[in-house]
């Protein structure tokens, strides 16, 4: 019998995974070099959907203090139990989405402070008590400025090798509604397929129906770039951060530049006709600090 591919993706989510990756990372914190390296490993905790990176101790510039033990409160593993979201098309446990914290880690180990150019960063490394990984830390990707995948600047998280999108021309009729009022219709979207997520509609501004006010959310995505977001106003309302668009994609998604995709996970989308169920993703409501697809705050990816 043949397996379908997104199980076998999902089916290792409650393990500690890694793979090693050829990438010189570089992490840069107040204009100094923290870590350089050219034996990184990207490590998932268990249930997390991306991953960070792991850095041999020796490739860490800063020093390494150690800090409180993982595996109990807070950082432990019962703490992450209690967290995440459901993504019934990828797994039936919650899985620790971007909106999950650093320091809330599902393996154990040991949490450590990095300092570096005089400054503490509490709990920014974090040592698994796995012997495949001994002598590595792995690094919160937020607790420092700049991330460089050999000379690229790098966003929101890690790039996953195992994750990839694809944005294509079609001509297939989309409508999106809202309490019965129109949002926006068009025969002429441009589609986004991303690995794990559902399919995003991109629409040009004239095929938008509803007011679109500017929004001051902004999030980023590791593979499509800084989200501008817009709140859309229709039926004597305002639905905030409603649709969002890219206005300087990353390569891989310039075909949607300047276009408008809309949180179809909140209002309801017809496609050839039919009415789709809205998906169950981690922007299914609205939180604060929502990004656009691969995570909420800064770290987005629809």
């Amino acid at each position: 019998m043949s397996a379908r591919m997104r199980d076998l993706l999902s089916d290792g989510f409650d393990q500690l995974r890694r793979e090693p990756i050829a990438k010189r990372i570089r992490a840069v914190h107040a204009g100094v070099t923290v870590a350089d390296s050219t034996r990184a490993v990207l490590v998932w905790e268990p249930r997390r959907v991306v991953p960070s990176y792991a850095l041999p101790v020796d490739d860490v510039r800063g020093e390494l203090l150690p800090g409180d033990p993982a595996g109990t409160g807070t950082a432990g593993t019962d703490a992450a139990d209690a967290g995440g979201v459901r993504l019934p098309d990828v797994t039936g446990r919650p899985v620790l989405d971007p909106s999950i914290p650093f320091p809330v880690h599902s393996t154990p180990g040991h949490v450590m402070t990095v300092r570096a150019g005089g400054q503490d960063r509490p709990g920014a490394g974090f040592c698994p008590a796995d012997p495949d990984l001994a002598g590595y830390v792995v690094l919160d990707f937020g607790a420092f400025d700049t991330w460089y995948e050999e000379d690229q600047p790098n966003v929101g998280h890690p790039h996953d090798p195992f994750h990839r999108i694809d944005v294509l021309p079609s001509s297939r009729p989309v409508r999106l509604e809202l309490d019965g009022w129109l949002l926006a219709e068009s025969s002429r979207p441009a589609l986004l397929f991303e690995t794990m997520l559902p399919t995003r509609f991109y629409l040009r501004r004239e095929d938008i129906r509803a007011e679109l006010i500017p929004s001051s959310t902004t999030t980023y995505c590791a593979y499509k770039g800084r989200a501008s977001y817009w709140s859309a106003s229709v039926g004597g309302r305002v639905i905030p951060d409603a649709a969002w668009t890219y206005t300087e994609p990353l390569h891989d998604a310039t075909p949607v530049r300047d276009l408008i995709a809309f949180f179809d996970e909140r209002v309801d989308l017809t496609l050839d006709g039919r009415r789709r169920e809205r998906p169950v993703t981690p922007w299914s409501a609205p939180r604060a600090g929502d990004g656009d697809g691969a995570g909420p705050g800064r770290r987005g990816g629809n």
